[in-house]
């Protein structure tokens, strides 16, 4: 559930500690830590970044003014490259585990986009579980290339 990590962080790390759980339960706990904090993101997110906006403590005013810079930022990105496809191109913003793109990104810039919400959902959700089928794989190979697993 943590911001920038997701799930990308967290199969890795689970697997690479071998908490003893199948990979199957890793993945679905994963899923599920991912998909929780999306429908609060896409409705409540932007209001309680444009409220901290005017905050008088400098540091969380900042905090807000760049979350919804990068929000913004990467709505338009998404909508330029995508045209009339747009929740396809958040599927595939989602879905490619990168740095900088995720749930927690895509969720932002399809609510300051004023994207629609199931569509949006669809779109987040497809993208999640296709990151994390390739998280997982790319961690099974990687560990057992690296630790003889």
């Amino acid at each position: 559930m943590v911001p920038l990590i997701e799930l990308r962080g967290a199969i890795p790390i689970a697997i690479g500690m071998d908490l003893g759980l199948p990979e199957w339960a890793v993945l679905i706990i994963a899923l599920i830590g991912n998909l929780v904090p999306i429908p609060f993101i896409y409705f409540f997110a932007q209001k309680v970044l444009k409220w901290g906006q005017k905050c008088k403590w400098k540091p969380f005013r900042e905090f807000c003014d760049f979350c919804l810079k990068k929000g913004k930022k990467a709505g338009d990105k998404l909508l330029k490259k995508a045209k009339s496809g747009a929740y396809f191109a958040l599927f595939l913003f989602v879905a490619i585990p990168i740095p900088g793109t995720g749930a927690w990104t895509g969720t932002l810039a399809a609510s300051i986009l004023n994207l629609d919400f199931k569509k949006s959902m669809i779109a987040i959700i497809a993208g999640v579980l296709t990151a994390g089928l390739i998280m997982l794989l790319v961690s099974l190979g990687l560990f057992k290339v690296l630790f003889g697993g």
